[in-house]
């Protein structure tokens, strides 16, 4: 029996949480899939999408209040990645950081990450830019962190095989449809996420494919695509008020690690689950 006078009044609220907290269905493994510019209406139910709106949200759960941290670009890339911006208000590159974040996090328990970002001229690649423009270290957030190896910065060039604990899939600014329209950006999606499903279904995978930010954000309110597929997830929609430090927190809570900085101020998602 916990002797709860004796705790302090932090780590009381932290128990309270912990005790709070239902169980995680079970996920072996992750999946992110980050794409570029859109705010909702521009994607969910878009003629220009396709695969997105009759195969993913068909399958899966689509978050319908679903929110970006802030503008532009790099701060939501990392506030995914390690539970807060840092501070970044713009896509500034080089940033170095030593905090945690997910794959040191995965690291600590024994677990794996992978980093693939198409495009990116060489593993491990430190630079800003990529030849023709196609990569951007602002849309890839572990080259800023000292303590994810390089070894864990892949170049994509399809399903990585084996799968790591957490894999994390940066498309290049034209797939991505920072560049480009959301037409190629779907046919991107059709191209290279079905085996990933496919994997998933047979291997207790989750798959959350997600925006940046809403660009444009004409209500300032950051609404942004969201939908998760695996066999884990009740297919239909959810309308609870989420962002992005959500999904870090949920793929916490599947793995059994802790939060990290912000993202401790919100639970994982719910309701989503079968």
């Amino acid at each position: 029996m916990i002797a709860w006078r004796s705790l302090p009044l932090l780590a009381l609220v932290a128990a309270a949480c912990l005790a709070a907290t239902p169980a995680p269905p079970k996920i072996s493994h992750v999946t992110i899939v980050m794409m570029e510019n859109r705010n909702y209406p521009l994607v969910v139910g878009s003629a220009d999408a396709p695969y997105f709106n009759q195969t993913l949200v068909a399958q899966g759960a689509l978050l319908t209040n679903m929110h970006a941290i802030g503008h532009p670009s790099e701060p939501n890339y990392l506030a995914l990645f390690s539970g807060s911006t840092h501070g970044v208000t713009d896509d500034s590159c080089p940033h170095t950081y030593a905090t945690p974040n997910l794959a040191s996090e995965l690291a600590d328990a024994g677990l794996t990450f992978g980093g693939y970002a198409e495009s990116m001229p060489s593993a491990g690649y430190q630079g800003c830019r990529g030849s023709e423009n196609l990569y951007a270290r602002k849309h890839v957030p572990w080259p800023n962190f000292s303590n994810v190896p390089a070894s864990e910065s892949s170049i994509y060039t399809g399903m990585p095989s084996p799968m790591p604990s957490l894999t994390w899939i940066v498309p290049n600014m034209c797939h991505d449809m920072h560049d480009c329209s959301t037409r190629t950006g779907d046919e991107w999606l059709a191209k290279n996420l079905p085996p990933i499903v496919a994997w998933n279904a047979k291997n207790d995978g989750l798959l959350i494919v997600t925006w940046d930010e809403a660009d444009p954000d004409p209500d300032g309110s950051n609404r942004i695509p969201t939908v998760l597929v695996g066999p884990m997830v009740r297919p239909g929609t959810s309308a609870a008020n989420v962002n992005l430090y959500n999904l870090t927190r949920t793929i916490e809570w599947a793995f059994g690690l802790p939060c990290i900085a912000d993202e401790c101020k919100t639970p994982p998602l719910a309701g989503v689950w079968k």
